[in-house]
């Protein structure tokens, strides 16, 4: 229906604890022990994201979300569950760059990339990569098949800090055309990788339930607000802010939104 909108989130009840979810989050928690046992590092990362963030959603939240607030279990599953669901990505993702061809065109810019200096090498890559990741984020809400994928995790009507981890494990596929023409170009594996780590850590935080604002940084880096307004299930908000690093993609494709009079009050989708 076109009129639905979210329930007042002080009046939510706890979910009742189902099978399903028992499951998932028995076997989320089975891998992320085992990950650890093989030096796996990213359920460590993960704590100490909570160990950062949720002091700062208690003391300075800005929606009054509970702690135990609706589908916690369900994002803690996925969060508990990342080390499982990135290889099942990684695996998809090899075959998909190699089919999209998209090494190619890497092969062809490979003298380019390797005749610039290394400092140009990093800027270079860093604004190639950030423009192209604006545009994957975007095909992934306007091309049907992929945003079958992607409206996983938009579905989450709480934003916090382990809604970002609720994703479908072939969402991220779509990016790896891109890491096969990085690679073919000749682009340093390390600084292709702490690209996606940077982004994924400050997407991460974007998801945060805080108050703030940071209006100066609005138009310099993504903020929780302007990720806020992504997230807003209101239609009038739907196709804004795609960026996820630099806004500045927003605001020369006319997908840029963040009124000053106006905050992001719902989540999730009808």
């Amino acid at each position: 229906p076109t009129d639905w909108t979210a329930p007042d989130p002080t009046q939510r009840r706890q979910a009742p604890r189902s099978r399903r979810t028992t499951w998932l989050v028995a076997i989320g928690t089975a891998a992320a022990i085992a990950s650890v046992a093989v030096g796996n590092q990213a359920v460590f990362a993960i704590a100490l994201l909570f160990v950062i963030s949720w002091p700062l959603e208690r003391l300075f939240r800005r929606h009054p979300v509970p702690v135990r607030r609706l589908a916690l279990r369900t994002d803690l599953a996925y969060a508990a569950a990342q080390p499982a669901l990135q290889l099942i990505t990684l695996v998809v993702a090899v075959v998909v760059g190699v089919l999209s061809f998209g090494w190619l065109p890497g092969l062809l810019a490979k003298p380019l990339v390797t005749a610039v200096p290394p400092l140009a090498q990093v800027v270079g890559g860093f604004l190639l990569f950030d423009f192209l990741s604006y545009w994957t984020h975007r095909w992934s809400h306007t091309v049907p098949l992929f945003w079958r994928f992607h409206a996983v995790h938009h579905s989450t009507k709480h934003l916090d800090w382990v809604s970002g981890f609720r994703a479908h494990p072939l969402d991220g596929v779509f990016m790896a055309p891109v890491f096969a023409f990085f690679i073919a170009a000749g682009f340093d594996n390390r600084v292709t990788g702490a690209f996606a780590i940077l982004q994924f850590l400050v997407g991460l935080g974007a998801h945060l339930n805080v108050r703030f604002r940071l209006r100066p940084l609005w138009p310099v880096v993504m903020t929780p607000e302007f990720h806020h307004w992504h997230h807003e299930l209101d239609p009038v908000a739907h196709h804004t802010n795609y960026s996820v690093f630099l806004p500045v993609w927003d605001i020369l494709f006319g997908t840029y939104r963040m009124p000053r009079t106006e905050r992001p009050q719902h989540y999730g989708i009808p």
